[in-house]
């Protein structure tokens, strides 16, 4: 398997190509369409260049030699030639541009679902490491770029190589003497376009990592919107966006100094060769060494040959900045991924519900050990509770459970089975968490209980709002279940988000459930109807919950409390009260007895 490393050492073009193997038969339709378009467009030149013919030399023209000798006659032909061609090249202009324009919404939309695919198979720790707003970035601006490319800039670079081939063929077919006069411009200006695209290149790689900060500072400003707004930040947050902005607008200013310069370069360049085809062609053809319809040719000819190669300043440009994008697209699509996916399929059905945690020993990216040669048995469909201080590794596990991150020794089993070995969408299938961050998408109640249970009945999702105790309080709201709660959740209480993240658990009706800090940001009075539900739920299945407030996990068939990444206690609520430890000075500082009063003393 080719590495990362390998990979990116390919030209971006290549790449691009390599990725695109399936869309050939398009590629090379669209390509046909624009040579043949291009061939029909530089064939009025010849016809303008006949009809002078025809009026000069009247009998004795070229299409006389085909047996029409009356000039109204030699005329229409050339007329209805024309119509011909001009009919084609409308068609074949027509095929190329819905041509290149489905390839480029094809490739741009097949390219973003992959890599988008591809960022959600990453681990946890790739998100730690690079901004929302960059990957952002990626996925929308350097994607559509590709596509801004594959729409003009595939065609154009076609158009200019077939002129190129066939106008500089035909000069040396009617002039061979003069017709270095005409393409001598010509490596002139390939070369210049060649030497600017290596002087653009790095000032594009720069105006792309100047846009994925911008965009990385408007998501993070977008999400935090309501610190910036109870903090008074907005007048800090706009300078703070003015200098992202005039950071990228300096970048692109340093590309377009460059790329602008191009075509008054070139336009010299071609005046030269333009000029001395007038002149010389002109004295040759007023000496009678060349004819006058060939003369007329030539200059036709010089004029499409040169001044369409004044556009390479802004294909090149648009090619630049798609290479720029294409090396980024690419560049995440070959990001390793680090988690295995597992070959073991593990039937839901099947499954009993015994964790066990042998010696594992984890540590996140460049920092010390948060969990440290830790065991753990947790036995099918029994309720374990996890409490401890901020930091302990309490939800550490949680995320280790669901193969979120990998262990880096020790071997977590599910029913006997390595979790490395199983696959990840039937270990995650197997596992329902209700968090205490509660991510609500942008949507209704219904859409938000049913996600991941996409085929459960609207009968089956007011069962488990009901459960969960919180079809009361959706019924009151404007549209009931067909209420819009905003992004993240924004128009609901902590207190209701929570209650639709534990209808959201019912409803997968998971073997495995994990409630991690759960209660911890709601009322006394929430806290009772989520503990209620949880009650019902939890029957029947494995259960571990993780806990500040201990009142919570009191009725829990053992309790394990962790201290710097290891077990120090364990036992039911009443066997630690009486082992006198941390648990039961906990206890005593939440429940506010003499011994708590004591300990704050």
């Amino acid at each position: 398997m080719t590495s990362s490393k390998a990979k990116s050492s390919k030209h971006p073009l290549a790449r691009l190509l390599q990725y695109g193997d399936k869309y050939q038969v398009t590629i090379w339709q669209a390509a046909i369409c624009s040579i043949l378009n291009k061939l029909f467009d530089l064939a009025p030149p010849a016809i303008i260049g006949a009809a002078v013919d025809v009026v000069v030399k009247q009998e004795d023209s070229i299409v006389a030699s085909f047996g029409i000798t009356d000039i109204f006659g030699q005329l229409v032909v050339l007329s209805v030639l024309s119509a011909i061609i001009w009919g084609l090249e409308s068609v074949f202009e027509y095929a190329l541009t819905r041509l290149w324009r489905n390839l480029a919404q094809d490739v741009q939309h097949d390219i973003r679902l992959n890599a988008y695919a591809h960022v959600q198979d990453l681990e946890l720790a790739y998100f730690e490491e690079h901004s929302t707003g960059a990957l952002l970035s990626v996925l929308n601006d350097d994607i559509n770029q590709l596509e801004r490319f594959l729409d003009v800039g595939a065609n154009e670079i076609i158009h200019v190589l077939t002129t190129v081939l066939i106008v500089g063929g035909s000069f040396f077919i009617l002039t061979p003497d003069i017709a270095w006069m005409a393409i001598i411009p010509i490596p002139i200006i390939v070369w210049g376009s060649v030497a600017f695209q290596k002087w653009l290149a790095p000032r594009y790689a720069q105006v792309r990592e100047k846009v994925s900060a911008l965009n990385s500072r408007l998501a993070n400003n977008l999400s935090g919107i309501t610190t910036i707004k109870s903090f008074t930040t907005e007048a800090y947050e706009i300078e703070r966006l003015s200098k992202d902005s005039h950071a990228y607008r300096q970048s692109n200013q340093k590309a377009i100094a460059l790329s602008a310069a191009f075509i008054p370069l070139i336009r010299l360049v071609i005046l030269a060769g333009f000029t001395a085809i007038l002149l010389y062609g002109g004295v040759q053809a007023a000496s009678g060494a060349l004819a006058v319809g060939t003369y007329s040719v030539l200059v036709f000819l010089t004029q499409r040959l040169l001044w369409p190669l004044t556009r390479l300043g802004q294909t090149f440009d648009l090619y630049q900045r798609a290479m720029a994008s294409i090396t980024r697209v690419m560049d995440l699509l070959d990001t390793p991924i680090a988690i295995h996916p597992g070959d073991q399929s593990l039937p839901l059905a099947t499954i009993k519900g015994e964790v066990n945690f042998n010696n594992i020993t984890f540590a996140y990216s460049q920092r010390q050990p948060v969990i440290k040669n830790l065991s753990l048995h947790i036995p099918a469909g029994q309720t374990i509770a996890i409490v401890g201080a901020t930091g302990s590794g309490k939800s550490t596990l949680v995320k280790l459970l669901l193969r979120l991150y990998e262990i880096k020794s020790g071997k977590i089993t599910l029913d006997g089975q390595h979790i490395k070995d199983i696959v990840l969408w039937d270990l995650r299938r197997a596992i329902g968490l209700v968090s205490q961050d509660v991510f609500l998408f942008h949507g209704t109640v219904r859409e938000n209980i049913s996600y991941g249970s996409p085929d459960a009945s609207i009968g089956q999702i007011i069962e488990a709002a009901k459960a969960a105790e919180a079809d009361r309080f959706i019924r009151e709201l404007p549209e009931g279940y067909d209420t819009i709660v905003g992004e993240r959740g924004q128009k609901l209480s902590g207190g209701q988000k929570q209650r639709i993240a534990v209808a959201r658990a019912i409803l997968k009706d998971p073997p495995i459930l994990i409630l991690d800090e759960a209660t911890s940001a709601v009322d006394n009075e929430t806290e009772a109807a989520i503990a209620r539900s949880l009650e019902k739920i939890t029957q029947n299945r494995t259960t571990i919950a993780i806990a500040h407030r201990l009142s919570t996990i009191r009725h829990s068939d053992c309790i394990y409390v962790m201290d710097y990444g290891q077990l120090i206690e364990q036992g039911t609520h009443e066997e630690l009260l009486a082992l006198g430890g941390v648990y039961a000075g906990l206890w005593h500082v939440q429940t506010g007895s003499r011994q708590g009063r004591q300990l704050i003393g």
